[in-house]
Formats: structure tokens, sequence, C-alpha cells
């Protein structure tokens, strides 16, 4: 089975943290014949988070750590393209999530037909179009 892991659950990946990642998810993520992926655009706000010190990640020494570390656990960057843009131009507005970022994975994951694994409960909003969600309860 093929993953898209949302930028929070890579957080919790490469911070060590993985008592904030349930049981599902853990089998999901460590059952190597899964294959994980992580948007670009997820990557691009880690590295955001780490830079402005608003994340530690205890794997990492250094921003050129991350794509270092990502690549240790076999999770794949897929870039941002044409076709995700597309989706993200049609996808509908929810209320009070407004996140450019989020809506961004969001539309990458419909686009290419793969379940994405988040924290936030609000991607839930976007199963009804399209978004394979699996949702990581802490």
């Amino acid at each position: 089975m093929r993953y898209y892991l949302d930028t929070n659950i890579l957080v919790f990946i490469l911070s060590n943290a993985k008592d904030d990642i349930n049981t599902q998810v853990v089998n999901k993520i460590f059952d190597y014949s899964n294959m994980l992926y992580a948007s670009s655009i997820a990557i691009n706000e880690l590295i955001l988070l780490y830079k402005t010190g608003k994340i530690e990640l205890s794997e990492c020494k250094s921003a050129k750590d991350i794509i270092i570390q990502i690549k240790r656990y076999d999770i794949e960057i897929v870039y941002y393209n044409q076709l995700h843009l597309a989706k993200y131009i049609d996808l509908k507005l929810v209320p009070d999530h407004k996140d450019l970022t989020d809506h961004a994975i969001i539309a990458q994951a419909i686009s290419d037909k793969i379940p994405l694994i988040s924290s936030d409960h609000k991607f839930k909003n976007y199963v009804s179009q399209g978004l394979n969600f699996v949702y990581n309860k802490r």
C-alpha cells in the first residue's frame, strides 16, 4: 500500500515522538511492504518550521539533515506538479480551514489517489472530495 505522510507525521518520526503516532498508523509506517511518500510542500513546511525554531528534530543537526533522515526512513519525496495544482484549484474550501499548505498536500493526495495520514482532524472534511484519509488520533 502507498501512503502520503502529512507534515505533523514527519515531525513525529524525525523527532522520535513515536508516542504521538497511534498503533494503527505505526503499523502502516513501519510495515516495510508499504511505500511512504511526502509531498515536496510538506518538506518545505518542515524545513521552515525547523529553521524558525518552531520544532526540534532530534535526528537532525541542520536543515540539510532533514532530507538525509527522510531518505533513511525510505520516504520518497514527490514533487508538486501541474496535476496537483489543477486539483488544488478545484478543491472546495471548508469552514475554518484556510491553510495553504494543507490544501496543497490534500490536493496532491487526491490527485495521486494515495491515502494521506495526518493528525489534523480537519482533513476529514475533504473525504467527500476524494481524499482517502487516515486519521492519526493522538
